[in-house]
C-alpha cells in the first residue's frame, strides 16, 4: 500500500513523525500507523506543561480495532495540545500531518532530533513491519 509520508518530516521507529516549527516541534502519528490502526474514535491528549523524556507515553488512541500508546518522541514539556482532537479524533485519520496533529513540544535536547529516522530509514522500518 503506498502511504503519505511526506520527505521534509522525520519519524521514529514506533510511528511518530516530527516537524520543526521555528523553535518548536509539532509531533503525531503517521500516516501508516492510523491505516494500521483503523478508525480513531478517543485520544487522550496530556496536559499543558507536562514534561517528558523520550519515549515515555505521553497518550492513549483508541480505535475501533485497538488502544494504542503515543510516545514522546523527543525530550520537553507540551506547549499546546490539538483540542480539535477532543470531539474529533477522526481528525487523525482523514488528516495525520494536518489537522490531526497531536501536540507541540519545546524540546530539551536539540540533539535528539539528529537520532529521528529520515524517510528513507522509516520505509524501512514499515517494510518489516508488513512481513
Amino acid at each position: 500500500m503506498d502511504y503519505k509520508l511526506p520527505s521534509e518530516l522525520k519519524y521514529t521507529p514506533t510511528h511518530e513523525w516530527v516537524r520543526v516549527e521555528n523553535s518548536l516541534i509539532v509531533t503525531g502519528i503517521s500516516d501508516y500507523a492510523q491505516h494500521q490502526l483503523g478508525d480513531i474514535v478517543y485520544i487522550e491528549l496530556p496536559e499543558l506543561g507536562a514534561i517528558f523524556d523520550k519515549g515515555n507515553v505521553i497518550e492513549e488512541i483508541e480505535s475501533v480495532k485497538a488502544v494504542s500508546e503515543f510516545l514522546m518522541p523527543l525530550s520537553g514539556e507540551i506547549i499546546e495540545v490539538n483540542e480539535k482532537l477532543a470531539n474529533n479524533p477522526e481528525l487523525v485519520n482523514s488528516s495525520p500531518y494536518g489537522d490531526g496533529w497531536f501536540v507541540k513540544i519545546k524540546i530539551s535536547d536539540p540533539k535528539e532530533l539528529e537520532k529521528l529516522l529520515s524517510l528513507d530509514d522509516y520505509q524501512e522500518v514499515i517494510k518489516k513491519d508488513e512481513k
